[in-house]
């Protein structure tokens, strides 16, 4: 069990005149400037955003799920103080198709092989910013060329708000939740939520296996029923956008079905109950310390047999 410290240093403090926290300690339970009152929000930092650790978003809830309590808490008290190249390509893909996030600075070199560059990229990243080599940012301008080029995601965007945060009450548990669509817009009468995603493939048939592998089905349900416990729409749609970033860049627009998003509704309730219930009782549940009896996947013996 991982016990909750009772105080810990305010994750945006800029020191003693510390306009967030004072310069002191704020309990784990408070908040510095994120929401505390349930509703949508369009000017919450994203630093505030993300380190907000008195509510549960829906990258948290399937995180908590694809680990344990322990490593979850543990994270949330020790966020990743850097970005990897890998998910700097989809950051600035999202900054440029949506128009909201961090500032792109471009680097003009081939690679990252040069100190001058490594260092230019630890500057951005220090500073809150993407970083991207000069053939990375025309790859990613190229892929959100072709995103706009698709009749769907055109008219999709043509109207819309980006980056809205969203703040509800969970009814059952009473935990505050949170979510951050990255585009909301109207069809007709129905909200459409609408998530971009940059791809190795944007084939629908690959689709189904990454929505399991990164629990897509959770975050549909997930941001679902943050509009509907808003009052904004009875059932909205939720579509994703997603561009393959290899050449030609196509353009897939998907949409999960009912009994997924089921799936998805199951698993975030199991997660919020989880989160729930280790904050009521201030413990943080590890692996346990018993042998844990594993088999291995179904396929690998159907495999094994059909190779004899």
């Amino acid at each position: 069990m991982t016990e909750v410290p009772a105080v810990h240093d305010c994750p945006f403090c800029m020191g003693a005149g510390c306009p967030r926290c004072g310069g002191g300690e704020v309990d784990d339970r408070e908040l510095c400037q994120a929401p505390s009152e349930p509703g949508m929000y369009a000017d919450i930092p994203n630093e505030v955003y993300h380190a907000d650790r008195n509510s549960l978003s829906s990258s948290g809830a399937r995180h908590l799920l694809a680990t344990c309590p322990a490593q979850f808490h543990h994270d949330l008290h020790n966020p990743r103080e850097y970005s990897q190249d890998y998910f700097d390509v989809g950051t600035a893909f999202h900054t440029l198709l949506f128009g909201v996030g961090p500032e792109i600075v471009e680097i003009k070199e081939n690679d990252w092989r040069k100190d001058a560059a490594k260092d230019a990229q630890a500057k951005a990243w220090a500073d809150g910013k993407t970083p991207l080599l000069s053939k990375q940012l025309l790859q990613v301008k190229a892929m959100v060329e072709a995103a706009r080029e698709n009749d769907i995601a055109a008219t999709l965007l043509s109207e819309g708000m980006a980056e809205h945060s969203l703040y509800w009450r969970d009814k059952e548990t009473g935990v505050m939740l949170r979510a951050r669509p990255d585009w909301m817009c109207r069809s007709g009468n129905r909200l459409i939520i609408v998530d971009g995603k940059s791809a190795d493939t944007s084939a629908p048939q690959a689709f189904s296996k990454a929505a399991v592998n990164l629990g897509y089905a959770m975050q549909g349900d997930f941001y679902r029923r943050g509009v509907i416990a808003l009052g904004m729409d009875p059932d909205p749609g939720f579509l994703f956008l997603v561009v393959a970033k290899t050449l030609p860049h196509l353009v897939s627009v998907i949409e999960l079905d009912a009994d997924a998003l089921a799936y998805g509704a199951a698993r975030n309730r199991r997660a919020i109950d989880l989160y729930a219930d280790c904050r009521e009782t201030g413990t943080w549940p590890d692996w346990g310390s018993d042998v844990h009896l594993v088999s291995l996947p179904r396929w690998t013996y159907h495999a094994e047999e059909s190779s004899r």
